[in-house]
């Protein structure tokens, strides 16, 4: 007989999509053991009431304290903005629910180590949606390393390049610190640290030589998220209609690393890159051989082997779109591409296989392992403030 799990999702929004697509579309493409039922959705009172038929749940909630609790809920997954992680999460973990979250797991590394604790105390699953790690061709490389393939890393350099963040960008929650935790660093190179981490098996052990810049100081507040009494205010002070808030968060983070094998690394991150739309990517070099990635090209892995003759070496482009590949064999013929909403989808179905009790597809990132990505987070964040080096031993 096919087993079933409720799922409860806090938040809705664009992560809301991604994640509500993938619960939809994870029993037909897969067909788990274990089989997802879209149960409940939160939202605020003010959020589109059409959300959660539009999407596929069952039923709609706007009080997330007690949807947690329900006994019926089998997994409680949560795409709220970074300030809202650890409450429905921590509430979650103490009914005993396996909690699944958006990145990065908090808007403060204190709240991640708490989440972290809290998971492992109770002895239930949790598990990150970086998502990046399901894309055929980054758990091929996974993969190819693990094989020895590209032998001693010695180089990584990863990017994570977006334009969307420009001077006449209006004010959201992802330039408040209070509410995002951070800037490109938290969204940004909280998945290449995490990427990286995942193909390479290394874990970074000092950080140096960062920098991190805010540009734009302060952004337009949009006229719909204003009352009439600001509005009135900001007229009688010589300001007109306009409202200025402040930005507290930084624009682009980059950072050196040394890893726990002695190889070197660099890591950037920006939204104001004119011309990158979403340039999410990785170069490793090895002793054997050599492997990059680009997220806007997300079904190519580029490899390069060492150990063949000198005058037939060069850069081979995997097309990673046959069942060969994984994941690829439960979507479409090969050759046919897939998009960004499969990685949700891929991660969906290895969530329920975990709790299932089997093997996912590829590893999974538990609260565990986002507080340790979240820590280097941190790292880079003190060096770029202090100017020096920092032992991650030091940063808890």
């Amino acid at each position: 007989m096919t087993k079933s799990i409720n799922v409860a999702m806090i938040g809705q929004g664009f992560m809301g999509r991604s994640h509500s697509v993938a619960w939809c579309q994870v029993n037909k493409f897969f067909r788990p053991e274990l089989r997802s039922v879209m149960h409940t959705v939160f939202g605020q009172e003010n959020e589109d009431p059409t959300f959660g038929p539009l999407w596929g749940w069952q039923n709609v909630s706007h009080d997330w304290e007690a949807l947690v609790k329900q006994p019926e809920i089998g997994l409680v997954d949560i795409v709220t903005p970074n300030f809202m992680h650890a409450p429905p999460a921590k509430a979650a973990i103490a009914a005993g629910k396996p909690c699944a979250c958006e990145k990065p797991i908090a808007g403060t590394l204190q709240e991640a180590r708490e989440m972290a604790e809290a998971a492992e105390q109770a002895g239930v699953d949790t598990f990150v949606w970086f998502c990046y790690r399901r894309a055929p061709a980054v758990a091929l490389a996974h993969q190819l390393v693990k094989e020895g393939r590209i032998g001693e890393i010695r180089h990584v350099r990863a990017t994570y390049l977006q334009e969307w963040g420009h001077d006449d960008v209006p004010f959201a929650w992802r330039f408040q610190k209070s509410l995002a935790g951070s800037g490109a660093h938290g969204d940004l190179n909280a998945h290449i640290v995490d990427m990286t981490r995942f193909v390479t098996g290394l874990n970074i052990t000092e950080i140096c030589g960062a920098i991190a810049e805010t540009f734009v100081k302060q952004r337009e507040v949009p006229p719909a998220n204003l009352t009439d009494e600001q509005i009135r205010y900001n007229k009688s002070t010589g300001g007109g209609e306009k409202v200025m808030k402040d930005v507290d968060v930084d624009d682009a983070v980059l950072f050196l690393c040394r890893y726990d094998n002695g190889a070197v690394g660099s890591y950037e991150a920006a939204r104001q890159a004119t011309g990158n739309f979403n340039h999410n990517g990785f170069e490793i070099n090895g002793t054997k051989g050599a492997l990059k990635f680009c997220f806007e090209d997300m079904n190519k892995l580029w490899f390069f082997d060492q150990t063949l003759p000198r005058r037939i070496q060069g850069w081979s482009e995997i097309l990673c779109t046959c069942a060969e590949h994984p994941y690829v064999g439960n979507y479409w013929p090969d050759g046919h591409l897939i998009g960004y909403e499969h990685g949700f989808t891929s991660m969906a179905y290895d969530i329920l296989r975990k709790l299932n009790g089997e093997e996912p597809v590829v590893p999974l990132p538990s609260f565990t392992d986002a507080y340790n990505t979240q820590r280097v987070l941190e790292a880079a964040m003190i060096s770029a403030t202090e100017k020096r080096w920092v032992d991650m031993d030091t940063v808890k």
